[in-house]
Formats: C-alpha cells, structure tokens, sequence
C-alpha cells in the first residue's frame, strides 16, 4: 500500500491530485457540496494510481489484427 502511495508519480496524477483539491476548495467556498463526490473521486484516481492513463482501458490491437 505504502509503495502505490508513494511511487511512481507522474503529471496525470499530479493534474488529478491538484484538481481533486480544486474541486474540494469551489465546494467550500460555493458550498455547493455535490462537488466533493467529484473531488473524492479524482483523489481516489490520483492517490491509489488507476485510470485510463494507466493504459488498463486500452484498446487490444494484437486480438484486432487477429480477426483480420
């Protein structure tokens, strides 16, 4: 857990920590709070490294040419 926390950082994660914290800061000065569900979940994405940019929801192309 320590290790996914703290390596391996990258500008994504760091663009989603910042506007996970962006998004926390407008709900509290609009108090809108909705705006905390999206904030936890960009910190989610930023903290524990998961995403699209990670490559996990790519396309296959290998089984794609396959079929050809």
């Amino acid at each position: 857990m320590k290790t996914i926390l703290f390596s391996n950082w990258h500008i994504m994660r760091i663009i989603r920590l910042a506007f996970a914290i962006f998004l926390f800061f407008q709900a509290y000065t609009t108090h809108e709070w909705f705006f905390i569900l999206f904030g936890l979940f960009f910190l989610f994405q930023a903290l524990f490294n998961v995403g699209c940019s990670t490559n996990s929801c790519g396309v296959n192309y290998k089984q794609k040419e396959n079929e050809k």
